[in-house]
């Protein structure tokens, strides 16, 4: 041996013990080895030992064969990964405690807890209508306190099951009775849009995804992350069923035999059900159920491949588009869980659905997830453009008592701030000339008693820890945004400045949007920011 190769041996990485070894196998499937089970082989490790410790981590790498750098970047990336020394004790038990707009308006008192329990505050669990809301592992816990937390961790759970369905949509077109070009037409006639917040015409991603060569993909973006928004949640809850049937009408319609279904990881409690559900479909499109780890950026199409790939999710340059060069360098199509769902009711019940709804000059039916200062929170359906009080009065019971309506955000933490004043249609179009979006419809209801800055505050932290920091301005610029957000009084100068050159020039949406959390501020409320 010469001496360059003993040196090279003797500075790499040592061989993973078989002990270790022997320790990852009795826990992961027989199939770990894939380089894109990664993530869900951290998972499988962490659910097996409490944490991910270096020693599992080293024999991983061994036996997938990759770096372990690679294997390490990977598993700090997501935030609901432990990487544990190898004399650590894992926790006994972790408390997610949610610390979003909703949640903080009402704080959670843990009282004590038994030892070991591990609490972590995180920005947004999916449950905004439940607040406040706390994890107990994998078990949610709605309108918290101390006494439901501490049940929550010491007694069993057990998730609900879905009952066996049946999918006469999918029967339909896998029989020929409902042809493609007839399946795409009534959707275009509905004009149903993708709900996930881009809002691109659902039937016109499908042709475009349609017209690439095969083999092609589909992925059902179950990752919704944006504080205030849950209505996919809801619908994997209520409506898996629908759901399925839709991302196999769209794997039937670009003609793909695999779907790939990404699964927040904050609805890990829906997992077992949904993977029962998928056991049982009819056909021959292979559904994959893979968990998400706690990064918010996933919920962008291209970085929820990365991650789907087994890499850290970092948003993808673009041009080529997904729909060209997408999981797996296949083209692919990304659909969010509300649009499947309303792909199996519009082709069930007929576009009529959507023509014979919407109020104030737009059409159809709109998922709207309502949180905050109303008595009745929740998912809405409701007419498509409506305004927000009739929203609070129509479908949420008006106001709390003592309350009045002074702000809301109508598009989540990145749709900006919008006063009482200025009502709005709640669609696609109609909020972008107020400095705001309507993106996922999820509508936050603030009133006298909220401090719009400490929300705003509260909201650009979530930017800051949610960054993936691929790109200098979003990494920067939301941490920056941060640090200036505290401060006693804002420099609206640097602000504005902060705000042109993370619009300009991050990669992808989140820190294009992030400064509107204090530009809208700037804009509707001065009062509150001088």
């Amino acid at each position: 041996m010469s001496a360059t190769s003993r040196t090279h041996r003797r500075l790499g990485p040592a061989a993973a013990s078989p002990v270790s070894v022997a320790e990852i196998v009795a826990v992961l499937p027989e199939d770990f080895r894939r380089r894109d089970l990664l993530i869900e082989n951290l998972h499988g490790l962490q659910d097996g030992f409490g944490g991910l410790y270096r020693h599992h981590l080293a024999a991983l790498a061994e036996e997938m064969r990759l770096s372990p750098a690679e294997v390490q970047e990977t598993a700090s990336f997501y935030a609901h990964f432990r990487l544990l020394d190898d004399h650590e004790a894992a926790p006994a038990a972790v408390l997610r405690r949610c610390t979003g707009p909703a949640c903080s308006m009402r704080p959670l008192d843990l009282g004590a807890l038994p030892d070991g329990v591990m609490v972590e505050d995180v920005p947004c669990t999916g449950l905004c209508d439940h607040a406040p809301v706390a994890l107990a592992g994998k078990v949610p816990v709605r309108r918290a306190d101390a006494a439901k937390v501490a049940r929550a961790l010491a007694e069993p759970y057990s998730p609900p099951m879905p009952s066996g369905e049946s999918f006469p949509v999918l029967d339909r077109c896998l029989s020929g009775e409902l042809p493609r070009d007839e399946a795409l037409t009534e959707l275009e006639r509905a004009g149903l849009r993708g709900m996930g917040g881009a809002g691109f015409p659902t039937a016109r991603k499908w042709r475009s995804v349609a017209a690439q060569p095969g083999p092609r993909l589909v992925v059902v973006n179950a990752d919704e992350g944006e504080p205030g928004t849950f209505k996919d949640r809801w619908f994997l809850e209520n409506h898996a069923a629908q759901v399925l049937e839709g991302a196999l009408i769209a794997a039937w319609a670009v003609e793909a035999d695999e779907v790939y279904l990404y699964l927040r990881d904050e609805y890990a409690d829906l997992h077992k059900g949904l993977a029962t559900l998928i056991r049982d479909l009819p056909g021959d499109i292979t559904i994959h159920l893979r968990r998400g780890a706690g990064a918010y950026v996933c919920g962008e199409e291209s970085a929820l491949i990365e991650s789907l790939e087994g890499k850290r999710g970092l948003p993808r340059q673009r041009p080529p588009y997904v729909a060209e060069v997408g999981l797996f360098g296949r083209p692919t199509l990304v659909n969010n869980v509300e649009t499947l769902y309303w792909v199996s009711r519009l082709l069930a019940e007929g576009a009529e659905l959507f023509g014979n709804e919407g109020r104030n000059g737009h059409h159809g039916l709109r998922t709207y997830s309502v949180s905050g200062r109303v008595k009745e929170p929740g998912v809405k359906i409701a007419p498509n453009g409506i305004t927000v009080s009739e929203l609070i009065d129509e479908f949420c019971g008006g106001m709390e008592d003592g309350h009045v309506l002074a702000a809301y955000l109508p598009g989540g933490a990145s749709g900006g701030f919008l006063p009482a004043r200025l009502q709005p249609p709640l669609a696609f179009g109609a909020i972008e000339e107020h400095g705001g979006f309507i993106g996922s419809a999820a509508v936050v209801v603030f009133s006298q008693a909220d401090d719009l800055r400490a929300v705003a505050l509260n909201l650009a932290r979530f930017f800051a820890h949610e960054s993936c920091g691929q790109c200098t301005p979003c990494r920067v610029g939301t941490a920056k945004s941060v640090g200036l957000l505290a401060g006693p009084a804002w420099d609206r100068d640097l602000l504005d400045d902060l705000a042109g050159v993370m619009r300009d020039a991050s990669i992808c949406g989140l820190g294009q949007a992030a400064p509107n959390v204090w530009q809208s501020l700037f804009r509707h409320f001065p009062e509150v920011v001088t």
